[in-house]
């Protein structure tokens, strides 16, 4: 039997109630608290600021009628399972994931998106709620509709396997840490990733794919490219995140208004 919230419980972490959501189904999460504001008002020119509670920013929005919440889930795996927990206590039942990465193909370009169908968990959260071997897989339904709303609006974009980490630098070999030191097992690793043709390194999805799969949820993920690892380490300058960002924030959108579609019928 699921642990929902209780009527006027704002549960400890996001800082949100049931009455705050308004009946919210969808959640969108970007990572970082500052790209929240304006992923809610591309959604929705109206939407309205709800919370800020530790990384937790919150803003409500409506497509189609149907409340969404734009919610942010600070970095790293850790920080997804009390998204998925506690919104999940809320009501909310699909979650996706809207943020930035690092390609690794060379026909994955700075400036395009990437939507994962799965991801190899190289993240240590998702291993307290399953084994290793259970797979980190989004869901059919999100991942077309992410699919289809990036063909439509002619973003150009990869669709495969993302490489989820816990670690920015060694995690994803890069050698501009403070050190520059990378251990042993994970050398070798980038090479190994993209011959294995995996699309992107980021470092939340595998931990949503796999919570979601085990409560019984929905998640996808789609990702603007801003770092380009067949070139090099750098981050890519603030023109294309920005061109990165309106791609995510409209495919995501145009993603929502089909799956609302679909689950209205």
């Amino acid at each position: 039997m699921k642990n929902y919230a209780k009527p006027g419980e704002v549960l400890y972490h996001v800082g949100l109630s049931v009455e705050m959501l308004q009946g919210a189904k969808y959640a969108l999460v970007p990572g970082d608290p500052g790209r929240v504001e304006g992923l809610a008002k591309a959604v929705d020119p109206d939407a309205v600021y709800l919370a800020c509670h530790r990384e937790f920013t919150s803003w409500l929005a409506r497509v189609n009628g149907e409340p969404v919440l734009v919610i942010s889930s600070g970095m790293g795996g850790p920080c997804i399972t009390f998204i998925v927990e506690e919104l999940g206590r809320l009501g909310v039942t699909t979650f996706i994931r809207v943020g930035t990465t690092g390609s690794l193909q060379e026909d994955l370009n700075l400036g395009d998106v990437v939507i994962s169908k799965a991801c190899v968990r190289m993240d240590g959260a998702g291993r307290a709620y399953a084994p290793i071997e259970y797979p980190a897989v989004a869901d059919l339904d999100v991942t077309i509709a992410l699919r289809d709303a990036a063909k439509e609006l002619k973003v150009p974009f990869g669709l495969g396997i993302g490489v989820t980490t816990d670690s920015f630098w060694p995690g994803q070999e890069r050698y501009d840490s403070l050190n520059g030191y990378v251990v042993q097992r994970l050398r070798g690793t980038l090479k190994e990733w993209q011959a294995l043709g995996c699309t992107n390194f980021e470092m939340e999805a595998a931990t949503l794919f796999t919570l979601c799969s085990v409560h019984g949820l929905r998640a996808g993920a789609i990702c603007g490219v801003v770092a380009k690892r067949t070139d090099s380490e750098a981050v890519a300058p603030p023109d294309v995140y920005k061109m990165a960002e309106k791609r995510f924030q409209a495919v995501a959108k145009r993603a929502l208004e089909k799956l609302i579609a679909v689950d209205k019928t």
